[in-house]
């Protein structure tokens, strides 16, 4: 009988440890896809970020980076620990796991956060940051992050394109007599800023702000659920690593 349960418990352990494995794996994976998603916000749209008076956003996406980057190391780690039965390993990897899980439901709570106040940090802000400092020294990426922002969602001023009467740019002689940005236009060429008719520059309703807005919230639902759909999971892991390491402390020396 001893024998028999001996036996038993043996098959359960090389059963958890076969789970494990095959969860560090996936584990692994889904971390290069946080960490992706994570370097796509700061690299691909970093322009925009420099839009953002708040720096919510992007430390969301430096959070989803450094989180991912830990359990790519987590997921090698939880390997050696399965195979080798180390039992002090496995402490570490179940402690590696908790701080990321800490980490991504941080990412996701600020997602959550910003998205609540974005709308309001949006019409605070943009159209000041768009006429006070585009095309202005020491702002070259506002002002690149605008023309790109204005051609990208061809729309045209924060709210309209009547804002840019505003801007310190166009009310100088470095503007050459535009109206608004060449950004604006809808075919771009030299000076073509300085006609603002419909026919020549984009009028979208609600402005850039609108379309601003929506472009985030959607990369903020992306985040969050990045964040909180990998957390989800490792509570899983964290449930075999306890079972593993709760069966290797039963096993004899």
């Amino acid at each position: 009988m001893g024998a028999y349960e001996e036996k038993k418990e043996k098959c359960g352990t090389i059963c958890l440890k076969y789970l494990l494995f095959t969860f560090n794996f996936l584990f692994w994976v889904a971390g290069g896809i946080v960490m992706a998603v994570g370097v796509w916000t700061l690299v691909e749209k970093s322009d925009y970020i420099s839009l953002l008076s708040s720096k919510t956003y992007a430390a969301s996406a430096y959070i989803l980076v450094l989180a991912g980057a830990i359990v790519m190391v987590t997921g090698v780690l939880g390997c050696c620990a399965t195979f080798k039965e180390e039992r002090r390993l496995l402490r570490v990897y179940f402690v590696l796991l908790l701080c990321i899980f800490l980490l991504e439901i941080l990412s996701g709570v600020l997602a959550y956060i910003y998205y609540q106040q974005l709308n309001e940090e949006l019409k605070q802000n943009l159209r000041d940051t768009m006429t006070q400092k585009y095309q202005q020294k020491s702002h070259e990426g506002i002002t690149r992050a605008v023309d790109k922002l204005q051609q990208e969602f061809k729309c045209c001023g924060s709210n309209n394109s009547s804002d840019w009467a505003a801007s310190i740019w166009i009310r100088s002689r470095d503007s050459d007599y535009r109206e608004v940005p060449d950004s604006c236009c809808k075919t771009q060429t030299e000076l073509c800023g300085r006609r603002s008719h419909p026919s020549n520059i984009y009028k979208v309703e609600g402005g850039c702000i609108t379309q601003l807005e929506k472009f985030i919230l959607d990369h903020l639902k992306i985040i969050g659920a990045v964040g909180v759909g990998i957390a989800c999971v490792q509570i899983i892991g964290m449930v075999f690593t306890c079972c593993l390491y709760r069966s290797l402390k039963a096993e004899p020396y």
